[in-house]
């Protein structure tokens, strides 16, 4: 095996790690964010909403059971770089199709191993998100430095066009009986196959599509997708979401669709001090008394502020770890969003009845 190169990790405060390259040489900046999740990371690579984020993982070993073709996200790996502990070169999985290594090389994606992930995870959560730059091509720190002066903050970030479809395209099961325009802010595929799954001709609509493009579809309810970036700097989307609401037809957001669904109704986003990012986070739902393990993945929030004090807006769901607004619904009208995943790939399945709600809203709608 040839001997690998050395790369290092330099954040935003000066912070210095030294560690082994891995995926392709070269260099990558982008926001620092961690993601706690034990499996699933071919899942979270391939995320549209981690466009522009340096993930670190805090599970100790990763790369080992290779990569699968049907364990994608998008159309291939969305994070800016990748810091991990012990990187696994070779993988022991009948059905992988490849090493991690090779997909990263192939996608062009930079990272770096053999750090002390725990020390790098603890230093973020008591200093607060910031940027960072990997290398394993330039190893001056002074350079480093001069480069990550230029990376802009993510607060005030418009990232969804990046990653969004440029063109509208329709997903339909045999069995359809629903149709649904949904809005590619960043959109997992897991999402849209959740709603095949249960019916519905989905059709996927770029984020600059106007409200006559989506009616064009005569859809039953509105999706609003995940995606990255700043809420509160996409203003044609969320008038563009003011005017589906306005309808009083079915409309379901998820991640950054559930904070532009609340920026159209009057309420503010806030950046998080740290993200929420991995598998296991706990969310309390207000209307049943029950709990749901979550799958999550954002740097923003909808302030709980501006949810309490706007009389249209019902709090359904909190995260029980730092009581952030979780999920919300619109007073006398089919619309309702989550901050979470419930498609949950990877993730528990605690939280696929939001689907069926959804579902039963256009039914009860039609």
């Amino acid at each position: 095996m040839e001997d690998k190169k050395a790369a290092v990790l330099l954040l935003e405060d000066g912070t210095l790690f030294q560690g082994t390259a891995i995926g392709k040489v070269g260099t990558t900046t982008g926001e620092i964010a961690f993601n706690t999740g034990m499996t699933g990371y071919q899942e979270v690579f391939t995320d549209p909403s981690y466009f522009g984020q340096i993930l670190i993982m805090t599970t100790a070993h990763i790369g080992n059971y290779g990569v699968h073709d049907e364990e994608v996200e998008s159309e291939g790996m969305k994070i800016a770089g990748m810091v991990i502990k012990k990187f696994s070169d070779g993988f022991s999985r009948a059905s992988g199709s490849k090493s991690l290594q090779d997909y990263m090389v192939e996608d062009n994606k930079v990272g770096i191993s053999d750090i002390d992930t725990r020390a790098l995870v603890r230093h973020i959560r008591s200093k607060g998100a910031m940027n960072a730059i990997i290398s394993s091509e330039d190893l001056d720190v002074d350079s480093l430095k001069s480069k990550l002066a230029n990376v802009p903050s993510m607060a005030g970030l418009e990232l969804s066009s990046k990653v969004a479809t440029e063109v509208a395209y329709e997903v339909k099961p045999d069995n359809a009986q629903y149709r649904v325009s949904l809005i590619d802010f960043g959109v997992k595929k897991s999402i849209v196959n959740c709603l095949a799954e249960r019916g519905c001709h989905v059709k996927v609509f770029p984020l600059n599509s106007t409200i006559e493009d989506l009616n064009s579809f005569k859809p039953d309810g509105y999706m609003l997708s995940n995606g990255p970036g700043d809420p509160s700097v996409m203003n044609t989307s969320i008038e563009l979401v003011s005017n589906i609401v306005a309808q009083n037809k079915p409309v379901f957001g998820i991640c950054l669709g559930h904070q532009i669904l609340g920026l159209s109704q009057g309420l503010t986003t806030e950046k998080m001090f740290n993200g929420h990012r991995g598998i296991n986070h706990p969310i309390m739902n207000i209307k049943t008394g029950k709990g749901e393990i979550t799958s999550q993945n954002h740097g923003f929030v909808i302030s709980r502020e501006s949810s309490e004090k706007n009389d249209n807006i019902n709090i359904t769901h909190y995260h029980l770890n730092d009581n952030t607004v979780a999920g919300i619904e619109i007073d006398n009208k089919p619309v309702f969003s989550v901050q979470y995943h419930p498609e949950a790939s990877a993730g528990p399945h605690d939280s696929r009845y939001l689907f069926d709600q959804f579902i039963n809203n256009m039914k009860n709608h039609k």
